[in-house]
C-alpha cells in the first residue's frame, strides 16, 4: 500500500468562475484537488465542463471524479484538460469496468473506481480491483456538498483494507472536523473534502488541521494494517 494519508480538497461547482476562485485558493496550500464532475442524470446536479476545467489556468495537479452515465464518453476530453487520474463509478460501467479501466491507463493517467455507499465489495472482482491505481468509497449519496456523513461505509473500508491491503483507498462525502480521525484509522489514503475546507472562514486553517486530525487516526492504526512509513 502507498504510505499516503492525506486530505483532498474536492471541488464541487456549476460555476466556471467559482472554480477559479476555488482552484486559485486550493493551490495556496495543496499541489493535488479532485474536481467532481456531474452530467444531471448519474447524479441530479450538474457541474462545470472538462472545458471549464482546461481553461481554469489551474496550478495544481488534479482528478477527475466523473458522476456521469457513460463515463468511457468523457475521457478524451478529460484527458485534453490535463487530468492525472479519472475515477469512474462502478454503478455507471457495471460490465465493461475492465475496459474502461484499460482504456483510462492506456492513455497515461490513472484509473480510480468510486463506489455508492449501496453497492457491496463483493461485487469488485479481485482481478480488476489489482488493476486500479485507486478505490474511492462514497460515504454519502454523491452529488451535493454537505450531505450526511453514512458511518456503516467505514466497516466496508476496513474490509476492504484488509482484503487488499496495496490498493489506494479514498473516500468521499460527509467529512469533517468532528470524524476525519475515525475515518483515517480505517486505513484511509486519501480523504476527500468539500464544505469541510471551501464553506469555512479560513480555507486554508481547515485544511491544515483536517490534516493534522487525520494523521491522528493514522498513526494510531498504520501498524495494523501493515503500513511503514519509508526512510526519509
Amino acid at each position: 500500500m502507498k504510505p499516503i494519508n492525506r486530505i483532498v480538497p474536492a471541488v464541487l461547482t456549476e460555476d466556471p468562475a467559482a472554480l477559479v476562485s476555488m482552484l486559485k485558493l486550493a493551490a495556496e496550500f495543496t499541489d493535488w484537488v479532485q474536481i467532481d464532475v456531474m452530467d444531471g442524470r448519474f447524479v441530479p446536479s450538474l457541474s462545470v465542463t472538462a472545458r471549464d476545467i482546461g481553461t481554469s489556468g489551474m496550478n495544481t495537479e488534479w482528478e477527475a471524479h466523473l458522476m456521469v452515465c457513460n463515463p468511457e464518453r468523457y475521457l478524451n476530453e478529460f484527458h485534453s484538460a490535463g487530468a492525472k487520474r479519472i475515477v469512474v463509478h462502478y454503478e455507471a460501467v457495471k460490465n465493461m469496468a475492465a475496459e474502461v479501466i484499460i482504456k483510462i491507463k492506456s492513455m497515461d493517467m490513472q484509473a480510480g473506481l468510486a463506489i455508492n455507499p449501496e453497492t457491496r465489495i463483493s461485487e469488485l472482482e479481485p482481478n480488476l480491483v489489482k488493476q486500479l491505481d485507486s478505490v474511492l468509497f462514497l460515504s454519502v449519496h454523491p452529488g451535493f456538498y454537505g450531505a450526511k456523513f453514512i458511518p456503516e461505509v467505514l466497516g466496508k473500508i476496513s474490509l476492504f483494507r484488509r482484503s487488499y491491503p496495496e490498493t489506494s483507498i479514498g473516500i468521499d462525502g460527509g467529512i469533517k472536523s468532528s470524524n476525519v480521525t475515525e475515518v483515517s484509522r480505517c486505513g484511509v489514503n486519501e480523504i476527500c473534502v468539500g464544505s469541510a475546507v471551501f464553506s469555512q472562514p479560513d480555507p486554508a486553517a481547515s485544511f491544515h488541521e483536517l490534516t493534522r486530525l487525520a494523521k491522528l487516526g493514522w498513526e494510531e492504526n498504520k501498524a495494523s494494517f501493515g503500513i511503514q512509513e519509508p526512510d526519509d
